[in-house]
């Protein structure tokens, strides 16, 4: 090994057998050599035979691996900081002892830094066995980012290459008094002061781990000590970048991410002084630094659930969570071009919660559109040679839902509505025109609005799906209609001299749809007239 390696690999080891095994053989295996690298593992008072392995990987590279022991100190903090004050390649990389790296990570990372200067590059990082990643960082290698105009924020990991003299310039440490959280000061602070930051993207160089049984840290943590993290964090970000949207920028990920999951379908269980507690502190915290800009940005479900913790609306607040996790969302209240959420306490003066916290702001409400649209109903109505399809649908909508109509619209939904299960338009004139007759009125429970329609079907089509146009805070929203197993109307035949065969029916995808098939005459016995569908046409044989 050269007197100054290319790099340091700092791992902090408490009990991460068997995955430790994986770890270190990722990196004694790294195609940058040993020659070039120092692996730095701490084992903090393991119990589960890691110190022993670690202790084995140092006997097999004598030079390329050091272990340090240390009693357990309670988190990756303390020996993290450890391993940095022993660190002497130009740059340091930190990997979870759970994780592992692909092959070619360091030397990739190492040329990318040397060739744009880097003083951190954010090199490629999955998920796997269920562990969710932020994956918007990585679209693309960039040679030079900004953490205030770029995913960065919400991939802030420690799990990056570090340029060990800005490190030392800037004396960066972890705290050793957050068990959670503790790699977010020193990355932060690190990307605030960096020269220049880079993503490496075209190659995989991180594979974080779940295990088995969740151990890992960050998901052992409770509510409290989360919360208590989380202001730490927060209070290091105001303390080096000022008010205003840069601040915004790296702090809207905690309010999206770590402050909005104390706030999930576990907090109406917690014990009341728990949950006053929690909201006391989410009160001090978006007090300070819950600017109107953050609010407005925060979707609605975020931002109503913020609101009642910050007005110590304790009970109103688990009342909202605990009626979301069991009858979903609550269909929004249209007024002209505004939409609120009517969550419990909405335009309650016990509460005293500002319209703004529950009014729909700008951001897509597709998914929550589709999840509140029910199938009520189909039939046929004919008259002569018009046929129309009589259908009901129930919109998770009340109040001003004049502008709901029912059409068949021919060809699939773009793909990128799979996933909410609707979509919205680019502009309202992009819905089709309002064929058939519409009866919009409020169901009779306030659970939404009731659609009725009396829509012409077309004489001959190879599908056309029924889908809900509605108006939503001056959006326009397209929703296909799903069946979910309710009954259909039988199929019929339909026309004289042009006779079809029609049926309303759910694709592949649930939606309803209405097909027409064209049928063909055929002579049955003692001259009868027998229709069957059209087949496609068979060649003779000779």
């Amino acid at each position: 090994m050269t007197a100054c390696p290319d790099v340091s690999v700092i791992v902090a080891v408490y009990n991460t057998m068997p995955y430790l095994t994986e770890c270190l053989n990722s990196l004694v295996g790294q195609s940058i050599g040993l020659d070039r690298l120092e692996v730095i593992a701490v084992d903090d008072g393991s119990t589960d035979g890691s110190g022993a392995e670690l202790d084995r990987f140092a006997d097999l590279y004598p030079g390329a691996v050091t272990v340090l022991h240390q009693a357990n100190s309670g988190g990756p903090a303390a020996p993290s900081n450890r391993a940095l004050d022993k660190a002497t390649g130009r740059f340091v990389y930190f990997v979870g002892s759970d994780d592992y790296l692909g092959e070619e990570a360091l030397e990739r990372l190492v040329a990318y830094a040397d060739a744009h200067e880097s003083d951190v590059v954010a090199g490629r990082m999955v998920g796997v066995n269920g562990r969710y990643v932020h994956q918007k960082l990585y679209a693309e290698n960039a040679a030079d980012i900004s953490l205030y105009h770029s995913h960065l924020p919400f991939t802030l990991a420690n799990t990056k290459l570090f340029r060990r003299d800005l490190v030392e310039k800037h004396h960066l440490r972890f705290p050793e008094d957050m068990p959670v959280g503790s790699d977010q000061p020193f990355t932060i602070e690190a990307c605030v002061r960096a020269r220049r930051i880079s993503v490496l993207a075209d190659y995989i160089c991180y594979y974080a781990v779940k295990r088995g049984d969740a151990s890992n840290i960050t998901y052992r943590a409770d509510h409290l000590a989360r919360l208590r993290c989380t202001a730490r964090i927060m209070d290091h970000v105001a303390g080096l970048v000022a008010p205003g949207p840069r601040r915004d920028a790296i702090l809207a990920r905690h309010f999206a991410w770590e402050l909005s999951k104390l706030l999930l379908a576990d907090f109406p269980a917690l014990d009341l002084g728990t949950r006053r507690q929690l909201c006391d502190g989410l009160a001090v915290l978006l007090g300070t630094y819950y600017t109107d800009a953050l609010r407005d940005g925060t979707g609605v479900k975020r931002r109503v659930r913020f609101g009642l913790a910050g007005c110590g609306a304790v009970e109103t607040l688990s009342s909202t969570i605990a009626d979301e996790a069991a009858h979903g969302a609550p269909p929004f209240l249209l007024e002209g071009d505004r939409a609120f959420a009517a969550y419990p306490g909405f335009r309650d003066p016990a509460v005293g919660l500002d319209d703004r916290y529950y009014e729909v702001l700008g951001e897509t409400v597709a998914g929550r559109l589709a999840a509140g649209t029910r199938f009520e109903s189909a039939g046929w109505e004919q008259s002569g040679a018009d046929l129309r399809l009589t259908v009901r649908v129930r919109l998770g909508v009340t109040g001003d839902a004049s502008s709901a109509v029912v059409a068949l619209v021919q060809g699939a939904m773009p793909q990128s509505a799979d996933g909410p299960g609707a979509r919205r338009l680019k502009a309202r004139d992009d819905r089709p025109p309002a064929p058939g007759d519409f009866a919009v009125e409020a169901a009779a429970d306030g659970s939404g609005t009731l659609v009725s329609a009396r829509v012409p079907v077309p004489a001959v089509s190879a599908g056309k799906g029924v889908r809900v146009y509605v108006d939503v805070a001056g959006a326009a929203y397209e929703i296909p209609v799903r069946t979910e197993g309710r009954p259909m109307p039988l199929a019929r035949r339909w026309g004289e001299s042009d006779p079809h065969r029609v049926a309303a029916r759910p694709n592949s995808k649930g939606r309803l749809v209405v097909t027409t098939a064209p049928l063909v005459e055929r002579r049955g016995g003692r001259g009868s007239r027998l229709w069957s569908l059209l087949g496609p046409k068979r060649k003779r044989s000779r």
